[in-house]
């Protein structure tokens, strides 16, 4: 089965932030979706190196990426270069949330 980056970015919009409650794509913690073949692997950051929710955002990534067919490798790179910055928020509706215009 074919998927692409949009793919598996819309996707990723389910996945939320347990502390913000936004998600990750809106958010602008996804950097980079790379595909080879049946593998994606995702590079992100998040809001602080600091979290204490950082496994649980790695699984729910993990876990919404395998449910796109024809998946069958995930693999997480965490980086924190550059770190995230609230003026990387894709989403208007996120910078609205969290204040920020």
């Amino acid at each position: 089965m074919f998927f692409s980056e949009e793919v598996v970015r819309e996707r990723l919009r389910d996945v939320l932030d347990p502390e913000m409650r936004l998600s990750v794509v809106d958010l602008g913690l996804i950097y980079a979706i790379d595909i080879t073949g049946d593998t994606v692997r995702v590079t992100y950051t998040l809001t602080s190196p600091a979290c204490p929710l950082a496994g649980v955002i790695a699984e729910q990534i993990r876990r919404a990426v395998l449910e796109i067919p024809g998946v069958r490798e995930v693999e997480l790179v965490l980086t924190f270069s550059p770190p995230w910055d609230p003026a990387t928020m894709t989403s208007e509706d996120a910078r609205m949330e969290m204040g920020i215009w």
